[in-house]
């Protein structure tokens, strides 16, 4: 019933249209914004992009507080006339935070696949995003695409032939910043166990090494993680490629994570900090910056020879 109301309102809209002047056509086709309720509003399902409570979305909220929302959020409404964020997770939680009770958006009438590839798109365009975020709108947008089959809109294969998973791969490179090849690696840290994942995001892991260790099953990334706790050390791409081939062969038990992680990585140099604060007071003041390093090691072997003749004293 409430399909057929749409499709009368939509003719009725048709009709209408025919008796409007060029400039009252223009009017009618601009985005209707609207006052929605923030109780009325859902978070898209499964949505990949965090919302954090950080400086920014502190500026956003200060800023929604003194000028109110710029840009309208996009919605969908669902078949049980609630609605669902397609774009503006962050300002809904923005307005939240501002106390505000209603929030402007422009409402778009979108089947679940069309709100997915909206979703991501709009949120590809942020100017920081987390490996993680990029794997999981990576994955929802060409499931998306995969189930809409022939939709010529979002392929240029022939009408009728069926989506591969490389040519939605290929479209979805040409409207991002990644290639078709980053996009895979990106689909493959969906296999990493999330603790995993939050190294990635945190930089501790490289996305190469990361693509590897993806093919450990879920024990072996588990006992990786304990290694990588207890080393205080994570794997280069050398040593995860070393590890995916050690799984295949199921052979990758604890120990030979151990191992694996124990050797030592390529130019690898064991590294001392000392903040220079406490240092510089130890060194006079007529020594340069630049010669700090080259004085500390002379009070090393002035300090080396001194212990020794001490010892050579006590030993007569």
């Amino acid at each position: 019933m409430k399909k057929l109301e749409k499709i009368d309102l939509g003719l009725k809209e048709a009709y209408d249209e025919l008796f409007m002047t060029d400039e009252e056509r223009k009017e009618n086709r601009l985005p209707r914004i609207h006052d929605i309720p923030l109780s009325q509003i859902d978070d898209f399902p499964n949505h990949p992009f965090k919302v954090k409570i950080d400086e920014d979305m502190e500026q956003l909220v200060e800023s929604i507080k003194q000028r109110g929302i710029i840009t309208p959020i996009t919605l969908r409404e669902k078949e049980d006339g609630r609605y669902e964020i397609v774009s503006g997770h962050r300002r809904k939680k923005a307005c939240e935070i501002a106390g505000l009770e209603t929030i402007k958006a422009e409402i778009k009438e979108l089947d679940r696949d069309e709100a997915i590839i909206l979703m991501v798109e709009s949120n590809l365009q942020r100017s920081t995003i987390l490996p993680s975020e990029k794997a999981f709108s990576y994955k929802m947008r060409l499931d998306a695409m995969k189930r809409q089959g022939q939709r010529t809109d979002l392929t240029s294969v022939p009408l009728g032939q069926k989506l591969s998973k490389s040519t939605s791969r290929e479209k979805l490179a040409e409207t991002s910043s990644d290639s078709n090849t980053q996009i895979q690696r990106y689909i493959r840290l969906t296999n990493l166990i999330p603790e995993l994942l939050n190294l990635v995001d945190d930089g501790k892991i490289a996305l190469r090494p990361a693509v590897e260790l993806s093919y450990l099953t879920e024990k072996e990334q588990n006992n990786l993680l304990e290694t990588i706790s207890f080393a205080d050390a994570t794997p280069s791409l050398a040593q995860a490629i070393k590890m995916r081939s050690f799984s295949k062969e199921g052979k990758l038990s604890k120990e030979v994570i151990e191992s694996i992680i124990s050797e030592e990585k390529p130019n690898q140099k064991e590294k001392i900090s000392f903040r220079i604060d406490k240092l510089r007071k130890h060194i006079p003041a007529t020594i340069p910056m630049r010669q700090t390093e080259e004085y500390v090691l002379k009070a090393l072997e002035y300090y080396t020879r001194y212990r020794e003749n001490m010892r050579s004293s006590r030993d007569r």
